[in-house]
């Protein structure tokens, strides 16, 4: 499994214990889609929580089909109260589903860009109605995977594009380096909003190639006085930073203030050109 395959696994477990946490069902499990943009989704259950066998690991999920089927085909939450007798769905799964023990199932789609790219489900081994509360835990529970796919896919094309744009040769020109900067920015920014460290080692891994080549830097900022450093150097305004690094604008203000002290400057754009000539900014 590739590190981003490893990292979006780890967003659906996160999400299913998140799910049974705030539900109280005792049963969750869930995947996503190996489909290609514009094919029909196909689902492969990856991940499973609370469940007392490993029936569901693996099961292959079709358009169409069982709960889970429906709800990829229509791009929203689908729930039975009683699955194998159920007569809103097909069955083609009941085997499974009866021996784990099954009985109520909610199946709930994580949509990003209008293309549904898996599935969260969420069960009791009892037969009763899933009420509203449980419905909308379960959506909140698909919204986290949902923003966290948005973030791994903002990353892969800032990183192409970013890669495509470090600078080499003698000398890149006003208009290369303003691609840079700004590339340098976007990453830094994702960085600081993503909660999977493998991504961000690897935004901030990328962030140091696109700085000036040389020695190590003359000043040591932390990565928080950087992160606004970058913003301040991109033309922001405080609140703007702080809107963008999940910080106060007081916060960003402090941060800044520290930057400054250690390059040994008065202002913001001299801030700005002290951390490009040490090296730590493009």
């Amino acid at each position: 499994m590739t590190a981003a395959g490893a990292g979006e696994a780890g967003d659906v477990r996160a999400a299913l214990v998140r799910l049974r946490r705030t539900t109280g069902l005792p049963v969750a499990f869930g995947g996503l889609t190996d489909a290609q943009p514009h094919a029909a989704p196909q689902l492969r259950i990856a991940e499973l929580s609370g469940t007392g066998t490993h029936v569901l690991r693996g099961l292959g999920i079709r358009l169409g089909n069982g709960l889970g089927g429906k709800a990829l085909a229509l791009a929203r939450p689908c729930a039975v109260t009683d699955y194998s007798s159920s007569r809103h769905i097909s069955h083609e799964y009941d085997a499974a589903v009866e021996a784990e023990g099954l009985r109520s199932v909610l199946a709930v789609p994580v949509v990003v860009r209008r293309r549904v790219r898996g599935l969260l489900y969420g069960a009791l081994r009892t037969a009763q109605p899933l009420g509203d509360r449980t419905l909308a835990a379960a959506l909140a529970a698909a919204r986290d995977v949902e923003q966290a796919l948005v973030v791994r896919e903002e990353a892969r094309a800032l990183v192409a594009a970013a890669r495509d744009t470090a600078p080499s040769g003698p000398g890149p020109g006003p208009a290369a380096w303003e691609r840079v900067r700004e590339a340098h920015g976007a990453l830094r920014a994702l960085a600081a909003r993503t909660s999977d460290a493998g991504l961000r080692r690897e935004l901030l891994a990328v962030c140091t190639t696109l700085t000036s080549p040389g020695d190590s830097p003359a000043v040591a900022l932390t990565p928080r006085e950087l992160d606004v450093l970058t913003c301040v150097a991109l033309g922001t305004t405080n609140a703007a930073a702080g809107e963008r690094l999940g910080l106060r604008p007081e916060t960003v203000k402090a941060y800044l203030r520290s930057a400054m002290r250690k390059l040994g400057v008065h202002t913001r754009w001299e801030a700005v050109v002290a951390a490009r000539r040490a090296g730590v900014l493009p």
